[in-house]
């Protein structure tokens, strides 16, 4: 189904330089209903990467905008069932037809059951209770720093929670930046935790019945991937749209966001280690980890075709 913008032009907020919000985290009065989905502060300032130019001389905003501007219309990533308000506020914005083709699930697993990686994860996983594993990974762009590791592995440490670790710690042979783990921490954690430093099979773990929860930067095909195998998700970010994808799912009661300073974004190692505990053990993350995985099936089953 195509979404008809309801009005032209867009509303006279966007075209101005003036904020139309009373306090720093309200939203604008240009979006018509009720919510809490906006960047925090240390991920608006992430944002302006986006907006300064790059070597061509062209930023990526001016990119998207143009692009948005001389087109017929807008193809998203998204369903109506996750974000209907959403869709048809963003036709609004852009006065022109939305077109939402659905979150683009991974229809088939990256490798089959005979692949050496997977059958060592495999083996160990299958020796977890069932939903008693985190699940960390950030994806393949998003590199924490130095200290934001530290305080990850620490406060996994910490949880005294079973873990699979995906811990990319460069991007690349041209990283100049390369990070490390906690000195001593994979031997302190050996048994109860594994230690991945290369390319994981993403969907087959989040499809093992022993991972009870997943860390994740809020990248979409992760987000997606979860859902898909109704994971709790404890959320991390990093980079631009992720922290309106962690709203979103925030609003949702989908996910729960570790603790963080709002002005620089820092954190520690014990909110690391009571967000994990909340979502995945004790009683009280029981009840927690439920709900978050009862909403995630009920929007799931809503658009089997989405995801």
């Amino acid at each position: 189904m195509i979404y008809p913008p309801t009005q032209r032009p867009p509303p006279m907020s966007l075209t101005t330089r003036f904020s139309f919000s009373k306090r720093p985290y309200d939203s604008p009065r240009w979006v018509p209903f009720p919510t809490n989905v906006m960047f925090r502060h240390f991920e608006i300032v992430n944002v302006f990467d986006s907006v300064a130019g790059n070597i061509t001389g062209v930023s990526d905003l001016y990119r998207m905008k143009m692009s948005a501007h001389y087109s017929d219309l807008v193809v998203v990533r998204g369903c109506p069932e996750f974000g209907q308000e959403w869709i048809q506020l963003l036709g609004d914005l852009y006065g022109k037809p939305i077109f939402p083709v659905g979150q683009l699930p991974t229809s088939e697993y990256e490798i089959g059951d005979e692949n050496p990686a997977w059958r060592t994860t495999k083996e160990w996983l299958d020796k977890q209770p069932k939903d008693s594993v985190v699940y960390v990974a950030f994806g393949s762009e998003a590199k924490p720093s130095q200290n934001e590791l530290t305080e990850i592995a620490l406060g996994l440490e910490k949880s005294e929670l079973p873990f699979f670790g995906v811990f990319r710690t460069r991007r690349g042979p041209s990283d100049p930046d390369p990070i490390e783990l906690p000195e001593g921490f994979e031997e302190r954690t050996k048994g109860r935790g594994v230690v991945w430093t290369t390319w994981a099979p993403r969907l087959k773990i989040l499809g093992h019945e022993s991972v009870g929860g997943f860390l994740t930067h809020c990248g979409c095909s992760s987000l997606v991937e979860a859902i898909q195998n109704e994971k709790a998700l404890v959320l991390l970010t990093f980079l631009s749209d992720q922290g309106i994808n962690a709203r979103v799912l925030e609003e949702k009661k989908m996910g729960y966001s570790i603790r963080r300073n709002e002005l620089d974004g820092s954190f520690r190692r014990d909110a690391v280690a009571e967000s994990l505990k909340l979502v995945v053990v004790g009683e009280e993350g029981k009840i927690v980890g439920s709900v978050y995985r009862e909403t995630i099936r009920e929007i799931k089953d809503k658009n089997k075709n989405a995801f």
